[in-house]
């Protein structure tokens, strides 16, 4: 889903996007789902876009 969301996003420049898609997932993500998120980019995020990983830093 995340990936999804960086794809929508993927005509802005990298740092807007990655702006749009926190604010996407802060929004409307429920806690969990975040966590999940969080826990993957943690284990190495294998095939998360890397719009995704930055936007997750931004949420930290």
């Amino acid at each position: 889903m995340a990936n999804d969301i960086a794809a929508n996003h993927g005509h802005l420049p990298d740092d807007v996007a990655a702006e749009a898609i926190a604010g996407h997932v802060g929004r409307f993500w429920d806690p969990r789902m975040r966590t999940r998120l969080y826990e993957f980019v943690d284990a190495g995020a294998d095939g998360l876009d890397p719009l995704v990983v930055a936007a997750v830093k931004l949420l930290r």
